[in-house]
């Protein structure tokens, strides 16, 4: 099973004062599916799931991302994880004059880094439209990929070695001899940075448990690989990860509950998208599950992913 992503930095210059949220994800995830749609439907007065396009539709793969008709895995499901997360600025900060910079993180997966001229395009387009409080405009100032200038506002140009900025990660999770592996850590924190919304039994919980966590990042990482990447998760010994999870304890819990509220335009009501942030330490045998957690800290885990809900990071392996 493998995953592909390529990661970008989006620069903004505000062009008027700006006002955001403390919480930025849901404001620019917001504006692009907006703006994103304005440029690229070609029939905007059809719902989704009742057009004749949806399959082959740049914007449908992008934001409502349905499975394919002839889909082996995920029948039951409406859509598949989306192939896109958005990275929003960990500032609380509300308030940006103009000429003040603020940059957001975006990765694309397998087949939507093929798109990043469109998501290029439709933020620079975003700008004109403006957002937050008032529809501020601003100017997409550049994009940056390791560490290299690959898009600027002066010359609207994207150089053609964009591209090429693949990470890959191939997950060995076929063999039925992982509990044979062993390894000499045996304490691992994990810190979420942004709130987490991990279901459970049908439930969001709290109470996180190493196999809880395993559980969610082995069902996004498998669906990202078969929908987007191109892989096969058929050969996964799920049950057999799990059951190895189970043996795993929860050493120390420093969890607390975020709560936030977005407002959904197609829905027209606020929505609660509270998800816990902080840490958690476990102890065990990581061996089997630490290119799970790898994979799991650059494409995050849990419900809202698009917003850049459900990241974090490995602090301490001891």
């Amino acid at each position: 099973m493998y995953i592909n992503t390529a990661s970008f930095r989006f620069n903004l210059m505000p062009l008027e004062s700006l006002i955001l949220p403390s919480y930025k994800g849901s404001t620019l995830r917001g504006g692009f599916g907006y703006a994103f749609k304005k440029v690229v439907c070609a029939l905007k007065d059809k719902e989704c799931s009742e057009c004749l396009l949806k399959e082959k539709c740049i914007y449908s793969y992008i934001f409502e991302t349905p499975p394919p008709s002839d889909t082996k895995i995920m029948r039951k499901y409406p859509s598949a994880p989306h192939p896109f997360i958005i990275e929003p600025p960990s500032e609380k900060r509300h308030g940006y004059s103009p000429g003040t910079e603020l940059g957001f993180g975006l990765i694309l997966i397998g087949k939507a880094i093929d798109y990043l001229p469109y998501f290029i395009f439709t933020f620079d387009e975003l700008g004109r439209i403006g957002i937050g409080k008032g529809k501020a405009k601003y100017e997409l100032k550049n994009v940056i990929c390791d560490g290299k200038k690959i898009y600027d506002s002066e010359t609207k140009t994207l150089k053609p070695s964009s591209l090429s900025n693949l990470k890959s990660y191939f997950l060995n999770l076929e063999s039925e001899d992982l509990n044979r592996m062993h390894s000499k850590i045996n304490l691992l924190t994990i810190n979420f940075l942004t709130p987490t919304r991990i279901l459970y039994n049908g439930h969001l919980t709290l109470d996180l448990e190493f196999h809880i966590l395993i559980r969610n990042l082995l069902r996004r990482l498998s669906l990202l690989s078969y929908f987007h990447c191109g892989g096969d998760p058929s050969e996964v010994v799920f049950k057999k990860i799990i059951e190895l999870a189970k043996n795993v304890s929860v050493k120390e819990r420093h969890l607390k509950w975020y709560d936030w509220e977005r407002y959904s335009t197609r829905q027209d009501a606020r929505m609660k998208m509270g998800g816990f942030v902080g840490e958690i330490t476990f102890k065990g045998n990581f061996e089997p599950f630490m290119q799970i957690i790898e994979a799991g800290e650059v494409l995050h885990v849990g419900k809202g992913t698009a917003f850049g809900l459900g990241k974090y990071e490995i602090r301490e392996i001891l």
